[in-house]
């Protein structure tokens, strides 16, 4: 299951500084074709034959990995290596772009001919000489995370999640393991000079669990991961993923049908952010304010959310699953707050869009992969703590919904109005907590739900680190947190 080490210099897990990962990167890319810098000149050469605003090239190469467990049995196991080249012209709003999985100077040559179409012939922009690298953050290891664990030891972990999770209950009768690892070298270059380099691990741990009772099934999951190796899942860690993942199981046996109307809602801190994320932080994004198709558009400086409502977008935490060292057009990332005490205050942007509405970057173009365009794309997305005690939050409710932890939902930019499963939550009369339910839908709308906020946690939590965000037919890792949060008035579609 292992790639040959061949494709890796011997002092890969030596790279440390900017000038070492961009080395690193041009050992893994460029040098196995001949590519040279010269070579990258004189595609934007080709590119700036015709008048465009701006150019960019990104090489990539990814290992990953997954191994998954069901019935006892490690069942299936895969490994992929994929590299490429996209080649990237802007002119205007106009965006052309092409991408090949061979990296050399043909595939170079015929990308920069195919795209630099975008804009009229007789190019007179100056192509930066010379290549300088930016500034960058260090947040995470340069290790490979695929080797971190032998093959069997990855598999011992698999069948320890199993065991414990069948031992914790007997109603626990069936359970589904997974872990998966990812590392990725990617090489950025700008017609402005620009030469930035990151290496990227990323790890992860699934956890999913069926308990039977009486005829009744029911399911709980939780997981985790980072930008580590497989040594970040130590035995506590794991415990708890499967320990989470049984209570949860065994909270739905004995799950009532959910009461539905409009009510007090309690969301808990953490996972629970997702419905920030989705329901506020796409709206936030600057194509859709560019476009004005989104319920925040136009609205910077104005109140949007109760007063002590911050949500900021950091991808500089180190380690976490959504951070970055730069994002995918070569600028490292940054903190940027979107939302301070109630107060829009900007918006995430990558450098198309910050171009087009005269705003300042924040490090957030992100892409799927070199076949993929960037677009503004949230990285770790969160709600700062308040001063309220959690247990009063809750203790707060009258009548009213107290959601744990969340499943899927849907939103509508446009509006902002969103639908999203609980998939724990409990009922709450009196401030007391009743009985778990099932079946709970929050449904609402982010702004409005924003101005709602009337209590806010002390106790600020990040997710797990299992977040993935999709955005036009494209998968990136994130982060999303809060702290725990009463929201006066949300509709909960239930079942009672």
């Amino acid at each position: 299951m292992n790639a040959p080490e061949a494709l890796f210099p011997a002092n890969w897990t030596k790279a440390k500084k900017q000038a070492d990962l961009i080395k690193l990167a041009k050992s893994i890319l460029l040098e196995p074709t001949g590519l040279s810098e010269q070579d990258l000149h004189h595609t934007f050469g080709h590119l700036f034959t015709h008048r465009l605003d701006d150019a960019d090239l990104y090489f990539q190469h990814t290992r990953s990995e997954s191994w998954s467990l069901e019935e006892g049995i490690v069942k299936s196991g895969s490994f992929n290596i994929d590299q490429g080249v996209g080649v990237r012209a802007i002119y205007g709003d106009k965006t052309a772009f092409a991408y090949s999985d061979e990296i050399n100077l043909e595939a170079l040559s015929k990308a920069a001919k195919a795209t630099r179409v975008i804009g009229p012939a007789g190019g007179k922009q100056a192509v930066a000489s010379k290549l300088f690298n930016p500034v960058s953050n260090k947040l995470y290891s340069d290790i490979n995370p695929l080797d971190s664990l032998q093959p069997k030891e990855k598999i011992a972990l698999l069948e320890g999640i199993e065991r414990r999770a069948k031992a914790r209950d007997p109603r626990i009768i069936q359970v589904m393991a997974s872990l998966a690892g990812e590392f990725d070298v990617v090489l950025v270059v700008r017609a402005d000079g620009l030469l930035a380099a990151d290496v990227r691990p990323l790890v992860r741990v699934s956890v999913h669990v069926i308990a039977e009772q009486n005829g009744r099934r029911e399911s709980g999951s939780s997981g985790g991961g980072a930008r580590h190796d497989y040594l970040y899942f130590d035995q506590e860690l794991i415990n708890r993923y499967v320990d989470e993942a049984v209570d949860g199981a065994l909270v739905n046996l004995e799950s009532r049908p959910a009461p539905a109307g409009p009510m007090t809602v309690v969301m808990g801190p953490g996972w629970p952010g997702v419905l920030l994320h989705e329901a506020v932080g796409h709206g936030l994004e600057g194509d859709f304010n560019r476009k004005g198709s989104s319920a925040f558009a136009g609205r910077i400086g104005q109140r949007v959310a109760a007063k002590g409502v911050t949500v900021v977008d950091d991808g500089t935490l180190s380690g976490r699953r959504g951070s970055l060292n730069i994002d995918d057009e070569g600028t490292p990332t940054q903190c940027t707050t979107l939302i301070e005490d109630g107060i829009l205050k900007g918006y995430i942007q990558d450098s198309l869009n910050a171009r087009l509405m005269n705003m300042p970057l924040t490090g957030n173009g992100r892409r799927e992969s070199f076949a993929s365009l960037p677009m503004p794309r949230m990285t770790n997305t969160y709600m700062l703590a308040g001063k309220d005690d959690p247990q009063e939050i809750v203790a707060s409710i009258k009548r009213g919904l107290y959601a744990v932890n969340f499943g899927g939902g849907q939103v509508d930019i446009t509006s902002g109005k969103f639908v999203f499963s609980a998939s724990e939550a409990y009922w709450v009369e009196n401030g007391k907590i009743q009985y778990p339910v099932k079946g709970a839908t929050i449904i609402g709308s982010g702004p409005e739900s924003l101005k709602q906020v009337s209590m806010i946690g002390n106790d600020l939590k990040l997710d797990g680190g299992v977040g993935v965000c999709g955005k036009e037919g494209q998968s990136i890792p994130v982060g999303v947190g809060q702290p725990t949060l009463r929201i006066d008035s949300l509709t909960v579609g239930g079942t009672a």
